[in-house]
């Protein structure tokens, strides 16, 4: 007859290999695709692939200058339209919306985070597109911009959150305004969680490839301001990877690497901020 302690010995020991198991499955899977992609895109990289426009079929060289700017001109677009209004959101759910309100309003921005990327990018293009009778960075920008929105809301709300009562319950002492003491005290001491979700959302749009092919499309050219069609990274991979030219393939297989190394460097960047950045309530 096996004892207890045996048996119970068995089973840790078999959950912690289970357990084990799983977690470096998961990781040699995450190397094996950034393995695979560092092998096959760093190669591809040069100097021109910064700094060039797309070359023609069949020419050698070329880069993706356009694209990497266009990326980020949508990127910044998409963050001065999605991060306010979820900040501010996720401000109001926890520090003044009341629980029924909250509660419709999480469920909302849950709803949100879980529509298809596409179909935003459908919403986008029926609204703004065809109204603005052509594509552009504006309506790119705006696809991702209404992404970024619930994960914003939800982010600064759990960070809010985190913030103890006693810093609240001191500044009302203090005869303070509620609207001062969420300004001046709990954002302050919830700023670098903030940043960090800012941080992340961004990462996370940064390779949306389906709203953009109905909104900012593509251009193998510089497009000088907001009006016009954009080159970005995603669209260019997903062009250039299906794509019958060998060329073209390597260039995807570069901006893969660039795009994977921009995210990589943004979550580094905000992981950073989560766990070194300490910000003091201001007096």
């Amino acid at each position: 007859m096996i004892s207890f302690e045996a048996r119970k010995k068995a089973g840790n020991l078999m959950m912690f290999t289970l357990t084990g198991f799983c977690a470096v499955t998961t990781i040699g899977v995450l190397l094996l695709i950034l393995g695979y992609l560092v092998w096959h895109g760093a190669a591809a990289l040069s100097w021109s692939f910064f700094t060039r426009l797309p070359a023609p079929v069949g020419e050698p060289g070329g880069g993706m200058a356009n694209a990497i700017v266009g990326t980020g001109k949508i990127l910044l677009l998409a963050s001065c339209i999605g991060m306010p209004i979820g900040f501010l959101g996720g401000v109001y759910v926890a520090e003044l919306a009341g629980k029924g309100s909250a509660s419709v309003i999480r469920y909302v921005a849950d709803l949100l985070n879980g529509v298809p990327s596409i179909v935003i990018g459908i919403v986008v293009y029926t609204l703004v597109v065809r109204r603005m009778h052509h594509f552009s960075a504006l309506a790119g920008g705006i696809a991702l911009g209404i992404m970024m929105i619930p994960i914003a809301v939800r982010s600064t709300e759990e960070f809010l959150r985190a913030v103890p009562t006693s810093l609240r319950e001191g500044g009302l002492a203090l005869g303070r305004p509620r609207w001062r003491v969420i300004a001046s005290v709990v954002i302050p001491a919830a700023l670098g969680g903030i940043m960090s979700g800012i941080m992340l959302n961004i990462a996370r749009v940064a390779g949306e490839t389906a709203p953009l092919l109905f909104t900012s499309l593509n251009n193998q050219f510089w497009s000088p301001g907001w009006n016009q069609p954009s080159a970005a990274l995603p669209v260019m991979i997903f062009t250039y990877a299906i794509s019958p030219y060998e060329d073209w393939h390597q260039q995807a297989w570069a901006a893969g690497f660039v795009l994977l190394m921009m995210v990589l460097v943004v979550n580094i960047g905000a992981r950073l901020v989560l766990t070194r950045g300490r910000f003091v309530p201001r007096g």
